[in-house]
């Protein structure tokens, strides 16, 4: 096996098929956009009511459809062209994004609709998720995969670090603009996902029972190594993420602005972005497991620092050094998942995996602005950070198996 990405032309070579390329371009484009989305809903929301357990709302709505339709997502990805799925949910995003624009216009000032219209936004990523995770081994051969899959998770933390700042940067201009110009990348998005060549592939056939259905919970439950990772991610990142309560911090605390906001928002992604070059460079080679550990100790150590920060400077570097700890979850994490998981399986395991990310990022954000409310939002995020190290620490006693990973593309399977 290959390492990750290969420094130099070879990791590049991988863009020689047209399929990757474009379908990079299109998730790039869409994770751009819903970046430009995230940064500005949790302003606005915060500009009408002033209230934190309102940003956790945000998240939740986005969340609740994700493990709701869960056993639904996932056989739409193994069944029908993942191509066509993804279009379509990128169109239903658009029509959400335009929903929201239209309220901002109109001044409504009301947060019900808002909710609302996250709620279908949440669904159309959740049939995304799963589709546009599936389809990577359909466009690239697999001796390439592991790089594929190392350029695609770049794709997202440029979007991340990019996206937030343009998004903080329009809406500065006008509340309505980050909406408007969401809804036009998507629109490109749309174009280039339909340029995706159509593969054959193994399927999932019509009138698969509950067995079939539930396949991919069996599958990450046999593969204890998998369900340690994905499952520390949860946790971690359910109690260690302060990024619902940027916008209280960037108004109330550090008095910075919708622009000072898409710097913050950003600050994770560029940490994360530098670790993953710093991996392609230099790939795990052992104690894989360990690092994991480690990083994740090291996101939950810094969300207490942020927490605890009154200073913009050391609350951006505080949020770069979380951005590059969570990295090495993610590379540990996507690299199992993607290399391990049969074509037929993938759109299942991918739909269980999306649920267990969207349960560590909208539902961490809930849990942030509940615990926000109650006792205020540095505690909440402090006892977040420390929760996340104790969590570290547990799962290395729980999932000694996680412990013995040397290298994540040569861990044996279970009997």
């Amino acid at each position: 096996m290959s390492d990750l990405a290969e420094p130099g032309g070879r990791s590049l070579g991988v863009f020689r098929h047209r399929g990757f390329t474009v379908y990079w371009a299109g998730r790039f484009l869409t994770a751009f956009a819903a970046q430009f989305v995230s940064v500005s809903v949790g302003w606005y929301v915060y500009s009408l009511t002033r209230d934190p357990l309102d940003l956790g709302l945000v998240g939740l709505f986005q969340f609740l459809p994700f493990p709701a339709l869960i056993f639904v997502t996932g056989p739409v990805a193994d069944r029908f062209d993942r191509r066509w799925v993804m279009a379509i949910c990128i169109l239903a995003q658009v029509l959400c994004v335009g929903g929201l624009l239209g309220l901002i216009l109109a001044g409504d000032g009301r947060t019900w609709p808002i909710f609302a219209l996250l709620v279908l936004f949440g669904t159309a990523r959740a049939f995304f998720g799963p589709a546009s995770q599936s389809i990577i081994p359909n466009v690239v051969p697999a001796a390439e995969l592991a790089t594929a899959v190392a350029w695609s998770t770049s794709s997202w933390q440029v979007a991340t670090i990019l996206g937030p700042v343009a998004g903080g940067l329009l809406y500065g201009l006008a509340p309505s603009l980050p909406f408007a110009a969401a809804a036009g990348l998507m629109l490109a998005a749309v174009l280039l996902t339909m340029l995706i060549p159509a593969m054959p592939r193994a399927g999932l056939a019509p009138g698969a029972d509950w067995r079939a259905l539930s396949a991919g919970f069996r599958y990450i439950w046999h593969e204890k190594v998998v369900l340690g990772a994905i499952s520390l991610d949860l946790f971690a990142v359910l109690l260690g993420g302060a990024v619902a309560l940027l916008p209280a911090y960037a108004s109330d605390i550090l008095h910075v602005g919708p622009l000072g906001l898409g710097v913050l928002r950003a600050a994770p992604g560029i940490g994360a972005l530098l670790m993953a070059l710093w991996l392609a460079r230099h790939p795990i080679r052992a104690r894989a497991g360990i690092l994991m550990f480690a990083g994740v100790a090291a996101f939950g150590f810094f969300a207490a620092v942020f927490g605890l920060s009154t200073w913009t400077w050391l609350s951006v570097v505080a949020l770069l050094l979380m951005g590059a700890g969570d990295m090495v979850s993610v590379y540990v994490r996507e690299t199992l998942i993607q290399l391990w998981t049969p074509d037929h399986l993938r759109g299942r395991v991918n739909a269980v995996n999306m649920v267990f990310i969207g349960a560590s990022n909208e539902l961490g954000a809930f849990r942030a602005g509940i615990m926000a409310a109650a006792i205020g939002v540095v505690p909440a995020v402090v006892a977040g950070g420390v929760g996340t190290v104790a969590v570290a620490w547990l799962w290395q006693r729980w999932f000694p198996q996680l412990r013995t990973i040397s290298r994540v593309d040569r861990v044996e399977r279970s009997a």
